[in-house]
């Protein structure tokens, strides 16, 4: 999404005119998630966990990107029912060919398999969306689409406030007994599968009631007028053939992955053998699952009762001693500014993690940010940006490995209470798109994720300091560690000069409520 802001600043105006069409008519059913399903193995091996624990639910964190690509595996080969799978992004490499060869192969048994996608990633990828629709276990549909009338690039202009709005939800639900949320979109890039770039990401896995309230979520986007066929919006629809020539072109490519770590993982590890076992060990807590309605992304910005964050205010407002923040894009603006510092005022200690310049994968975004820095360090606000060069792992996986960007969205409220989703604390979160996490009270993960932080922090983080010129205005410097020294910086580190001086000239742009 974020890339794309950039193509508001370069089309010419004639693209206004552009007409911009969408189909209209055409069949579509609405569906439910199952509620029947207490009988299937997901469903039996729950009520043995949540039996000791009426009305809580259970949290097991995924911090390892090999887990998390486990975690989501397991849940499809021993789901009997439904799947439902709602991501942003869905790339077509090798972690999500073989996610998508597990979604074919559930359907294969009979699960019905409910796939919702947001458009942004999907341009030129039409048939194959629509060819796997053919299966007769599994609908594919396409959220929020871009015309296929006319260029991508031009309706970032002449639909400006409708595509640039974009279904950022993350959620994957087996038998509605089990679901995973998160940071992750489906990609190599997110499970540390990519060559040059790994995200130090976060989800949780979750059973019990909390599951439920995901499903509901999920049938709320699904049922939704943005929600298209994906069959209706290809341009040429496939036929059989066409099916059955993809899907050959699939098993090729996983018979070609028989060696590979992810498929080794669904064997060897050992999160996979407790899985199976129903071994698993789960932090227990009460939960809440907020999210933004659909309509959200139709309404007018002050049409609050559709967003996630007024559900969210009560646990800033009443947070007594610390507030832990990771946010890999974190742009406060002026009221979220004077918010975190008046938390300061009032004796509570707020820590925030965030991308540095050398990490970010979107410069854009931290021009945004960097405006911000100088005023929150002046009110006590505690700033740590990660370190492009990362040592070792963590428990929770958060710190990721030596080419990590932060990814991870997550907020710990007095180390009791924790959220995780896919909320980052951007305006285009915040305001634009629609998110949805979790929130639970669970004290052995309050710790688990402050102590993660305070990690991070000290070994794999820079440390935001002010320090006074000799004319006596402020200055920033990062203080680190390098080669197992302490080091400090006097600008952006590890960091060229074209590079910050593009950031700082982005930053004099008035785009902000668009990051």
């Amino acid at each position: 999404m974020y890339k794309n802001i950039i193509i508001l600043l370069l089309f010419p105006l004639l693209a206004w005119g552009c007409a911009a069409k969408l189909p209209q008519d055409y069949e579509r059913s609405d569906s439910r998630a199952y509620s029947d399903t207490r009988d299937t193995p997901l469903g039996k091996a729950a009520a043995s966990q949540t039996l000791a624990h009426p009305g809580k639910s259970g949290f097991h964190l995924l911090g390892n990107g090999l887990d998390a690509f486990v975690a989501r595996v397991l849940l499809a080969r021993q789901a009997r029912r439904s799947l439902d799978v709602q991501y942003y992004l869905y790339h077509d490499d090798l972690v999500g060919r073989l996610l998508t060869d597990q979604l074919i192969k559930a359907a294969d048994r009979g699960v019905r398999v409910r796939l919702l996608v947001d458009d942004m990633d999907l341009e030129g990828r039409d048939m194959g969306a629509a060819a796997l629709d053919l299966h007769p276990n599994m609908e594919v549909r396409i959220f929020n689409p871009f015309s296929r009338d006319v260029s991508r690039s031009s309706q970032f202009i002449t639909r400006l406030g409708s595509v640039t709005r974009r279904m950022h939800n993350k959620s994957f639900t087996a038998d509605n007994q089990a679901t995973i949320l998160g940071g992750r979109n489906i990609g190599n890039a997110y499970f540390e599968a990519h060559p040059d770039l790994a995200f130090a990401d976060l989800d949780v896995m979750v059973i019990g009631p909390a599951v439920q309230s995901v499903s509901t979520a999920f049938d709320k986007y699904w049922n939704n007028a943005l929600s298209y066929p994906a069959a209706v919006l290809a341009k040429k629809k496939p036929t059989r053939a066409d099916y059955d020539r993809r899907r050959q072109a699939l098993d090729a490519f996983i018979r070609s992955q028989w060696d590979s770590a992810y498929l080794n993982a669904l064997s060897q590890s050992g999160l996979a053998r407790k899985i199976r076992k129903n071994e698993l060990t789960y932090s227990w807590g009460e939960a809440r699952v907020v999210y933004d309605q659909p309509e959200k992304i139709i309404s007018d910005f002050d049409r609050t009762e559709f967003h996630l964050a007024p559900q969210i205010k009560s646990y800033w407002e009443n947070v007594k001693q610390e507030l832990i923040v990771f946010s890999p894009y974190f742009v406060p603006g002026k009221a979220g500014t004077a918010f975190l510092t008046d938390l300061v005022e009032k004796g509570v200690a707020v820590k925030i993690l965030t991308n540095s310049l050398a990490s970010t994968d979107v410069s854009i975004v931290h021009s945004g940010y960097a405006r911000y820095r100088k005023p929150l360090l002046r009110g006590g606000v505690q700033l740590y940006e990660m370190s492009k060069k990362q040592a070792r792992k963590s428990k929770t996986g958060l710190t990721g490995s030596s080419k990590a960007s932060l990814h991870a969205k997550s907020f710990v409220f007095d180390r009791e209470i924790v959220f995780i989703g896919s909320l980052n604390l951007d305006p285009r979160s915040v305001i634009h798109n629609t998110e949805i996490g979790v929130l639970f009270s669970a004290e052995d993960l309050g710790r688990d994720m402050g102590g993660t932080f305070d990690r991070i922090a000290r070994e794999n983080a820079f440390s935001l300091k002010l320090v006074k010129n000799k004319n006596g205005t402020d200055r920033i410097v990062w203080h680190g560690i390098k080669d197992g020294e302490p080091v400090t910086f006097d600008t952006e580190p590890y960091t060229g000069f074209w590079k910050r001086l593009g950031v700082g000239l982005m930053g004099l742009l008035p785009i902000e409520s668009q990051l």
